[in-house]
């Protein structure tokens, strides 16, 4: 077909997957990461409380800081950005967090 990329994607489409393989590499780490740290029993089938608990909070923790970070990447931009005098769409405020990353 005219116009499509080796592998057989549109160019319009070329950011979706470019996206999407990075989201499921992230993914796959991230479950590598709470895996390891959380599961050490394999003498059963059956997951522990501790092993649950353990991988829950490693998610929640990578998602909240993932969340932050990136946060802070785009007041970052923004500020550069303002810095060099280029116009941009007003941020939309965000809630105040406390915790690690919190103000």
């Amino acid at each position: 077909m005219a116009g499509m990329v080796p592998g057989g994607v549109p160019p319009s489409d070329e950011q979706a997957v470019l996206q999407f393989k990075e989201f499921l590499s992230n993914y796959n780490k991230l479950t590598e990461h709470c895996f390891k740290d959380c599961v050490h029993d394999f003498t059963t089938r059956k997951i522990h409380d501790s092993e649950n608990s353990c991988s829950t909070n490693c998610m929640e923790k990578y998602m909240k800081v993932t969340a932050r970070i990136s946060q802070r990447f785009q007041e970052y931009h923004f500020m550069q950005n303002e810095a060099q005098g280029i116009p941009q769409a007003p941020q939309p405020q965000q809630p105040a967090q406390s915790g690690w990353f919190g103000r």
